[in-house]
């Protein structure tokens, strides 16, 4: 049965953030608020966990995860960031969005695009989110929450635990959140394309 933490939703309780680090450094999956709705987190190449992830999600092992970041100076590092892009980034981070770029020798092969070898990266505007970024010291390996057979990523962290309690090593609570998918905007071949118009802003892009 997985744990479950209530943590503040402006102030991260220090100890519970910890705790859940822990958990995700010994291999565990969690259940994570971030401006989009609930996410699906592990840690950053654990394969196992990721697998976990596409059994829970029913998803395919070949499936876009993307990487939760604590900043654009971490970002910089799994992902091939031209001066233009940093720029655009700095005014749109954290904030509701997914960008596809070139994804450099920091990523597992497993979780870049087969074919053009690009990987999508998130900074959250979510404070939960972030603290746990931080006190992680590296990227989530993350994907939306989406249940099989639903259309939208879940919102209600007890709906959640009533589904996953048996799946999952912890959820998150970090308060009931509204369906906010994100703008997704491609920059790996050095333009900008706007493969998806979400909660974020597309006039900075255009």
């Amino acid at each position: 049965m997985s744990q479950f933490f209530y943590v503040h939703e402006e102030n991260p309780q220090q100890r519970l953030i910890n705790q859940a680090v822990n958990l995700i450094q010994q291999g565990g999956v969690v259940v994570y608020p971030t401006d989009s709705g609930y996410a699906l987190g592990c840690r950053l190449g654990d394969k196992e966990a990721m697998t976990r992830i596409t059994r829970i999600r029913q998803i395919e092992k070949d499936h876009d995860f993307s990487l939760m970041c604590r900043d654009q100076s971490e970002l910089a590092n799994y992902a091939r960031v031209d001066n233009q892009a940093f720029r655009l980034l700095k005014h749109s981070t954290p904030g509701p969005y997914t960008f596809i770029f070139k994804a450099t020798k920091e990523v597992p092969k497993r979780l870049q695009n087969d074919k053009k070898k690009t990987i999508g990266i998130r900074v959250p505007d979510n404070v939960i989110a972030l603290a746990l970024l931080e006190a992680l010291g590296e990227p989530l390996m993350s994907t939306t929450l989406i249940l099989p057979g639903e259309a939208f990523a879940e919102s209600d962290p007890e709906h959640i635990r009533d589904v996953l309690e048996h799946s999952v090593d912890l959820i998150i609570h970090g308060g009931y959140l509204g369906e906010k998918p994100t703008t997704v905007i491609d920059m790996s071949e050095g333009d900008v394309t706007i493969i998806r118009e979400g909660a974020g802003d597309i006039e900075p892009f255009l």
